[in-house]
């Protein structure tokens, strides 16, 4: 396993976002547009990406919410390779970066129907706080922190 700190112009990072962008396009229906504006890619400069026998298997990013925190963004794991960690060692390596830039805390928000991710962030002992933002009042969304 190989971990990689990029930006969002490594070539691997943007072929994975595509593949998570389709499935969210199916689990989020009608409600993708609205998602999909707050998830462009294009100025994204801590990115990671891990890669299993030189395969990019798995992606995620920060980027400054505020002067205290970062938000992750654009978690995704290839659904052959789930249940392995990685999603687990993308998100440590995450936390890892946003420590070292001198942030507090990671926030974030994902969709209530993505119960995987949901569980995996409950795992890393995130807590559930009001959502955030441009999701304050979003029935599907639900925002996490975790103080660092």
């Amino acid at each position: 396993m190989k971990i990689l700190r990029t930006t969002s112009e490594n070539l691997d990072f943007q072929k994975l976002v595509k593949q998570l962008d389709a499935y969210l396009a199916v689990m989020d229906g009608e409600e993708h547009g609205f998602y999909d504006q707050y998830n462009k890619i294009d100025s994204l400069k801590n990115c990671i990406v891990i890669f299993d026998n030189d395969e990019a298997v798995t992606c995620g990013a920060i980027k400054e919410f505020d002067k205290q925190s970062m938000e992750v963004k654009r978690m995704f794991t290839l659904p052959e390779k789930r249940g392995k960690g990685l999603a687990s060692a993308i998100l440590n390596e995450l936390e890892s970066w946003t420590k070292e830039l001198g942030y507090e805390k990671t926030i974030l928000e994902t969709g209530k129907r993505q119960t995987e991710a949901v569980a995996l962030y409950q795992k890393c002992n995130y807590k559930v706080i009001p959502n955030y933002g441009q999701y304050a009042g979003v029935e599907n969304s639900v925002c996490f922190e975790k103080d660092l």
